[in-house]
């Protein structure tokens, strides 16, 4: 069967996730913890210039701050993806971030729209949940076409296709509530420090996100293109201010690994107040696996360890149990990260469409156009 383009990329990552997956969890033998620290834009890639300032720049002195107040941690070591106003591509980004085993990616951006919005965001990785979204992930990624030789490295990955997006997020998938704690952190700190308005915590698919195997966040600081705010991150006093949010947030993130050596502590279900939009599929229905037995249980929350919304099917002498019903993907990975919190640390999401049983992500890429 001939393969296009898309597929093979899917492929690949699919060959390649349960090797990465497994060596990150290695991370632990380190002696420092790691972060690596990502300028956006830089060199012949300016960025947005919204009212004349300059995204790279604005980017690079957020994160120069950020990093001289991280090293002053005697267990943090940072690397940083740029120091100076030079290129870096978006594989390049990424393979510095994972030849260092890092704990935690963090790029800094900032904003840019033709109309008045303002206020900070930050990313994780996701299907766009709508079209803005999807907008902005194809504006950062399309700094691919800047290199020569693009189309060898970044073979089957279109910035303009919804549908290579979808690919984008099976790998970082693991990662995803490390992320968001990260993210909601940030915006946190945004809001409660400095006063800023907060757009929130959102999904969408950056290709550098994607190809960074540890728990990763792009933060758009604000937008340039809203003459106020753009001033404010053009200065010192906002850039400083910016970049304290960020640090406290990472120092924040760390202190809770360290108080909980050993365990896993995205087992708590706060993660499901992050502020993810809805990404809804049309005639498809997503459920959470979350048991599979000879046993016929009543699909009540006493027997689902105080789980609600349960549902069974029986397969030939096999009863397989549901948690969750939707058609919102965004909606029902939020209910596996609650699935697992409860202690179901194998359970996956399964979609229906029409009332028929499909691949996950055949059902994403019908939902994609």
């Amino acid at each position: 069967m001939k393969t296009t383009p898309y597929y093979r990329f899917v492929l690949v990552i699919l060959l390649i996730t349960s090797f990465l997956t497994s060596a990150h969890a290695f991370q632990g033998d380190k002696d420092k913890f790691v972060v690596v620290l990502d300028a956006g834009h830089g060199g012949d890639d300016s960025g947005n210039t919204g009212n004349g300032y300059k995204e790279s720049n604005i980017a690079l002195k957020i994160v120069l701050q950020i990093g001289k107040a991280l090293e002053k941690n005697k267990d943090i070591k940072v690397i940083y993806t740029r120091k100076k106003d030079v290129f870096v591509t978006l594989r390049g980004r990424a393979k510095i971030a994972n030849d260092a085993d890092a704990d935690l990616f963090v790029s800094v951006h900032c904003n840019a729209h033709n109309s008045s919005a303002n206020g900070t965001e930050t990313f994780v990785l996701g299907l766009h949940a709508n079209q803005r979204n999807f907008e902005i992930a194809k504006k950062e990624n399309e700094v691919i076409f800047l290199e020569a030789d693009y189309e060898q490295h970044y073979e089957g990955f279109n910035p303009n296709s919804p549908e290579s997006l979808i690919g984008l997020t099976i790998i970082q998938e693991v990662y995803l509530d490390e992320s968001i704690r990260l993210a909601r952190q940030i915006e946190d700190n945004f809001k409660s420090q400095q006063k800023r308005k907060s757009r929130g915590v959102k999904q969408a698919g950056f290709w550098v996100l994607h190809n960074t195997y540890m728990p990763s966040v792009l933060v758009e600081t604000g937008f340039l293109t809203y003459k106020k705010e753009g001033s404010y991150l053009n200065s010192k006093n906002g850039q400083s201010k910016m970049s304290k949010s960020i640090t406290d947030a990472i120092l924040a993130y760390k202190k809770q690994l360290d108080q909980n050596v050993g365990e896993n502590i995205y087992q708590d279900t706060s993660t499901k107040t992050a502020e993810v939009e809805p990404y809804i599929v049309d005639n498809v229905v997503f459920k959470v696996q979350i048991a599979s037995s000879s046993k016929e249980l009543a699909p009540k929350s006493y027997n689902f360890k105080g789980l609600s919304d349960i549902s069974r099917i029986k397969i030939g002498n096999t009863y397989k149990y549901f948690y969750g019903y939707t058609s919102d993907y965004n909606k029902i990975k939020q209910f596996q990260i609650e699935a697992r919190a409860k202690g179901y640390k194998d359970c996956f999401v399964v979609a229906y469409k029409d009332g028929i049983k499909v691949d996950v992500s055949e059902a994403l890429k019908s939902g994609s156009n």
